[in-house]
């Protein structure tokens, strides 16, 4: 390793570092060959809180968890678009209301697995909170979502996604800055089911 072609300069230790080679006998070489880099799926979820209250969708049409509660305003991150740029342009397109970045509040983020392995399988999450707004939100897109409702965080609906559940769940309590999901617990050994 050439310090200098990575722009350190030389005895930075960088020099030192003995990294295990990526070879074709490298444990992870069959899952993620040489070409491809390991990528994951960004997304942002705004949660509307009013006092004790949470502003949750009824999911339908969408192929993904139908029948489940989910976060009112929610969706992947646009290429050259922000996370926060991407809470505010869902918060438009879901709801029909106007929010302001400086309202977009980070609450935490996920980086979530399903296990499969593949680039869709693997996520990370940016969870925000908002609570002001321009407008009242009412459904945009009736062929995604079924109904729109505020529910009490000690009274959430028995069918909530399950990876927004966990955030929910511990919105009063406290989040860390980071959180995994589906991933074997480091501390317990469990893995959090996705």
């Amino acid at each position: 390793m050439n310090p200098a072609s990575m722009g350190m300069p030389a005895g930075s230790g960088v020099d030192r570092l003995k990294l295990p080679p990526f070879t074709e006998r490298h444990p992870l070489r069959s899952r993620f060959p040489l070409t491809d880099r390991f990528s994951v799926v960004p997304a942002s979820y705004l949660l509307f809180r009013r006092g004790g209250s949470v502003l949750l969708q009824l999911r339908q049409g969408t192929g993904y968890r139908d029948g489940y509660w989910a976060t009112a305003a929610a969706g992947h991150v646009e290429a050259g678009e922000s996370a926060v740029q991407a809470a505010v342009r869902e918060a438009r397109e879901e709801l029909g209301i106007e929010v302001a970045p400086g309202d977009v509040v980070p609450l935490t983020a996920m980086h979530r697995s399903n296990g499969g392995g593949r680039p869709v399988d693997e996520r990370v999450d940016f969870f925000f909170l908002c609570s002001a707004w321009q407008g009242e939100p009412r459904i945009q897109e009736p062929d995604k979502a079924a109904r729109l409702e505020w529910f009490s965080l000690d009274d959430l609906p028995d069918a909530v996604v399950p990876h927004e559940r966990y955030v929910l769940e511990r919105l009063r309590t406290g989040l860390p800055p980071i959180l995994a999901f589906g991933f074997a617990d480091a501390i317990g050994g469990e893995r959090l089911q996705p």
